[in-house]
């Protein structure tokens, strides 16, 4: 048996499990805030200092936590970027999470490159104002000296595992990491420096991509570092999802992922082309309105939290007494409908009831995050069992309805840090490749997640009434919707 850590540093926190390289089994934990200046429930800053991170890290990782330990895994936020210059010291804070100051350079850049359909056919996501390539068109546009002095571009995870190594010469990053970048291609598997050059205005060096199973190098104390790879990958490959399998996170938004054994280019932006931390691919849509929608009803009824919706939405019976809600009510990516509204329609003085309007804003969500899944199933992506994600996933709304409405088997995980472990086994498998012991092709074969499993059953066919309730307001409200 040997024990190997993943760390998982988010937006506001680090977490760390050391695991059993044989079985998974979490042996211990740790955890630390992230020292910055934010008050509770205030949205993170766009700019951290990267040291925020370490010294996080530092802490989650004391009292002789890495004790034992033969290697570690880092997984980290998506979209942060940290610029470097020629010495590797940082230019400026790092550009971190969904930063609205870049929507401007979003659209600049899809212009530049000749629209939508480029960017797709080009590295398979559009741009967008998360987008690292997005921050560095913000960047060279905003604060043009820090942009000439970039001379080297990491992300979160590459700056972490850079500094675990004792910031050598090599800099790596993963296949899953770059994929979100915007300028590396997961259908060809290379950089388009081009496009850095576009949004940045001119060439920077870049990391070296390498395998899955592949360590980025060796503390001089002899521990090994695995390549790390973002959280929504690390969080896939921890929870153990293979082909077939797709993955509903209900946040604020929402999103759907899948394993899928290709690259998907799609020239509407609904599907984001990334690449997993196995060697596979994982085509993610996103959509605006998951979670958000929940609350609004509740703040609209009265109520006090979810639970309270949730507990009222089950007085009411499937299809909400003919209340369909569309809710669309920041706009919406999936359909690419950015200025619309949300709408209630099938208003009718005996639906005009509280405990339909709540069962409606519950439909409307899963029916919202079901015309995602249509979007990967018509690019040819199976999907035969969803693993439902966030909070919200534990309420008895939702779990009531998702089987039928989502058409197949639901499976609700047990909460746990899944990004954390899935960056433990990512270690466990560059130890075992580089030990001989594991099939750098195939990663270790560790527990799945302990969990709820729901099936659709006979309540199928009601499901399917409800969403065909729902496709038609959408059609006669959006037509062509998600033709365009």
């Amino acid at each position: 048996m040997g024990i190997v850590a993943g760390l998982d540093s988010s937006p506001a926190f680090t977490r760390i499990v050391v695991c059993d390289t044989d079985t998974g089994a979490v042996l211990r934990q740790g955890y630390a805030p992230h020292p910055l200046d934010v008050p509770d429930g205030a949205p993170r800053p766009s700019d951290v200092d990267p040291q925020a991170w370490l010294l996080s890290l530092g802490e989650a990782a004391g009292g002789g936590l890495l004790e034992g330990v033969q290697a570690i895994g880092v997984s980290t936020q998506a979209n942060a970027v940290v610029p470097l210059d020629a010495q590797g010291n940082t230019v400026r804070p790092a550009m971190a999470g969904a930063d609205k100051r870049a929507q401007v350079a979003a659209a600049d850049l899809i212009d530049a490159l000749g629209g939508r359909e480029a960017w797709a056919q080009a590295v398979g996501c559009v741009p967008q104002a998360a987008r690292p390539v997005t921050k560095l068109r913000w960047l060279a546009k905003n604060e043009p000296e820090n942009a000439s002095r970039t001379a080297v571009l990491l992300q979160a995870h590459d700056w972490l595992v850079w500094q675990l190594l004792g910031r050598p010469v090599r800099r790596t990053t993963d296949r899953g990491g770059a994929s979100g970048t915007g300028y590396w291609s997961a259908a060809t598997g290379a950089y388009r420096p081009d496009l850095v050059e576009l949004a940045l205005g001119h060439q920077v060096a870049l990391p070296e991509v390498i395998g899955p199973a592949d360590a980025a190098g060796t503390t001089p104390e002899g521990l090994l570092i695995s390549a790390g790879t973002g959280e929504t990958m690390a969080a896939a490959f921890g929870l153990g999802i293979g082909l077939g399998d797709a993955v509903v996170s209900l946040g604020a938004s929402g999103s759907v992922m899948a394993v899928h054994t290709e690259a998907l280019a799609d020239q509407t932006g609904m599907i984001t082309s990334l690449a997993d931390a196995t060697g596979m691919h994982l085509p993610v849509v996103t959509t605006l309105n998951a979670v958000r929608a929940l609350r609004g009803t509740a703040e609209l009824l009265g109520l006090p939290d979810l639970e309270a919706l949730s507990e009222l939405a089950l007085q009411s019976t499937p299809g909400s007494h003919g209340l369909v809600l569309l809710p669309y009510l920041e706009g919406e990516r999936t359909p690419n409908l950015p200025h619309t509204a949300g709408t209630l329609a099938g208003l009718r003085r005996e639906s005009m009831k509280a405990v339909h309007l709540a069962r409606a804003s519950f439909e409307g969500m899963l029916c919202g995050l079901a015309d995602a899944l249509d979007v990967l199933r018509g690019r040819g992506v199976a999907v035969r069992r969803i693993f439902l994600l966030g909070q919200a996933a534990e309420l008895p709304a939702v779990q009531a309805m998702a089987p039928s409405l989502l058409g197949v088997q639901v499976v609700v995980p047990q909460p746990a840090d899944y990004a954390a472990i899935g960056a433990a086994r990512q270690a466990a498998w560059a130890l075992g490749a580089a030990q001989g012991t594991l099939d750098p092709r195939t990663p270790p074969a560790w527990h799945g997640a302990a969990a709820q499993v729901l099936e659709p059953g006979d309540d199928l066919a009601v499901g399917q009434a409800v969403r065909q309730q729902y496709v038609a307001v959408r059609e006669q409200t959006h037509p062509g919707a998600f033709r365009a």
